[in-house]
């Protein structure tokens, strides 16, 4: 029994027509009709009954129906899986990230791949955490770096790092003893996370806020650290960071004070459930290493 016999099988046994399932399968009638006779004769079962006017299946027709059907959408599966595994070191390979999580490390990781897969096409998506997950849940994303938490049963997750908290300021506007006291700060102009972009981290940003005793100002909100940052160091206003932030984001003008240690994000690493590649082992690797 061949594959071809399975296909030609599953033509006749869908159109329950040989002249249409032929042409369908672009060959003629009389080697198709050959093709089902051997098949029945190698199961050793009618799977069909002829005649002048119709075509029918057989019970036990009905039954090889069903179970081929499965096991035709199981080995395309493994074939798309086999392509997939392939194209991951000779093909196309997508990492999103929050602008949050950019830094010497992930240039470092970009570097690195380029250089262990020489042939691999690496893309990189900032995109926030909530359209991560979609894409990953998709398979339009190999790798996410993104925030807790991930609410999905289509996606597994590795903790790369848990990141503290910060407030960043603008030194010539704010004084060093004003803000070692968050709470000193309840009447200055907040920037932080749209609620909208970024709803889980910017539920967090309020209730530190709340627990330090005051509800912020909020007046400006972004969705970018690159351009939370500028702001402040436009004297614009004082925000709430991630502290792995003042690593990459170095001014003379910008101060930031570590706030409560028992406040904390978790920075994971996200794939597609199940999917597991070369690739990604060894980013995973590599970044856990590299914390």
């Amino acid at each position: 029994m061949e594959l071809r016999h399975l296909k030609y099988f599953l033509a006749v046994a869908e159109e329950l027509n040989f002249t249409k399932a032929a042409e369908r399968l672009y060959i003629s009638q009389p080697p198709l009709s050959r093709q089902i006779k051997e098949l029945e004769n190698e199961i050793g079962a009618q799977l069909f009954e002829r005649n002048n006017k119709k075509v029918a299946l057989t019970e036990a027709g009905l039954y090889f129906k069903e179970q081929i059907t499965l096991q035709i959408q199981k080995l395309e599966a493994i074939v798309l899986k086999t392509r997939k595994i392939s194209e991951n070191v000779s093909g196309e390979y997508r990492i999103a990230y929050i602008s949050s999580t950019f830094s010497k490390t992930i240039t470092s990781l970009v570097q690195h791949l380029i250089k262990k897969y020489p042939y691999l096409n690496i893309k990189l998506y900032e995109t926030s955490t909530n359209k991560q997950i979609s894409a990953l849940e998709q398979h339009k994303v190999d790798l996410g770096i993104l925030r807790a938490p991930v609410i999905s049963t289509h996606i597994d997750t590795q903790l790369w790092y848990k990141d503290s908290y910060a407030l960043v300021y603008n030194k010539r506007n704010i004084s060093t003893e004003k803000a070692e006291d968050l709470k000193h700060l309840k009447d200055e102009v907040f920037v932080f996370y749209n609620k909208d972009y970024a709803p889980s981290y910017y539920q967090s940003l309020m209730e530190i806020c709340s627990k330090y005793g005051f509800i912020p100002n909020v007046v400006h909100e972004s969705n970018n650290i690159n351009s939370i940052i500028q702001l402040v160091r436009n004297g614009l206003g004082v925000s709430i960071v991630p502290s792995s932030i003042q690593r990459s984001h170095i001014y003379p003008e910008l101060s930031f004070v570590e706030l409560d240690t028992t406040l904390s994000t978790d920075v994971v690493l996200a794939t597609p459930k199940g999917e597991v590649s070369e690739v990604t082992e060894f980013i995973q690797s590599y970044l856990l290493k590299e914390n």
